[in-house]
């Protein structure tokens, strides 16, 4: 199955495991909350943190009541599009089905023009890694299948895909700051100093 043949699924509520840019990725419409709930409920006992959201563009943070600061914009530009995923603060309560009370969100614009097609046609998606909590990531789209069965509506396969997830930096204070060494490495100014 392709990733253009996934859109209806997904826009009918469905969760699909597809190659990311990065690993194998589970995803759902973000701005379904059925389908949101319905993924956190299978995948994690209970939601502890929120899942990334993949965007096509800069500007579908606007639809998420985000406004970005000079600084934002700049390091934005530094690491989009690419596999860097970025928290950001979230308050609006309307988004709680999506931060889980923490008010911050978690975005990625991925460099692959498959995924930024697919994103183009059914606006922003969650897409956490495609395996239960605390459990390895699947590698393939078989090995996806034998964690969820049939719960997921499709899964779309490319091989094995080894990677490392995408690098996670928060950015809600003043300067980026590394949550989680990943993809990329980025210079020694964004990494965490010591108190």
């Amino acid at each position: 199955m392709s990733l253009s043949r996934v859109v209806p699924l997904l826009q009918k509520g469905g969760i699909v495991v597809i190659p990311t840019d990065t690993i194998y990725g589970i995803i759902a419409k973000a701005f379904d909350r059925t389908a949101v709930k319905r993924l956190f409920a299978f995948r994690r006992a209970s939601p502890r943190k929120p899942f990334v959201i993949l965007i096509d563009s800069v500007s579908r943070l606007k639809e998420f009541g985000i406004t970005l600061n000079a600084a934002q914009r700049r390091f934005l530009r530094d690491v989009w599009p690419g596999k860097v995923s970025v928290v950001l603060s979230c308050p609006i309560k309307e988004f709680a089905y999506l931060h889980c009370g923490r008010k911050t969100l978690a975005f990625r614009l991925p460099n692959t023009k498959g995924l930024r097609t697919l994103l183009k046609k059914t606006g922003p998606l969650v897409a956490p890694s495609a395996n239960p909590e605390g459990m390895r990531p699947a590698e393939t789209a078989a090995a996806a299948r034998r964690y969820f069965g049939a719960r997921v509506d499709a899964y779309v396969g490319v091989g094995r895909m080894s990677g490392k997830p995408s690098t996670l930096i928060s950015f809600t204070g003043a300067s980026p700051k590394v949550l989680r060494e990943g993809a990329v490495s980025l210079p020694s100014r964004f990494l965490p100093h010591p108190d």
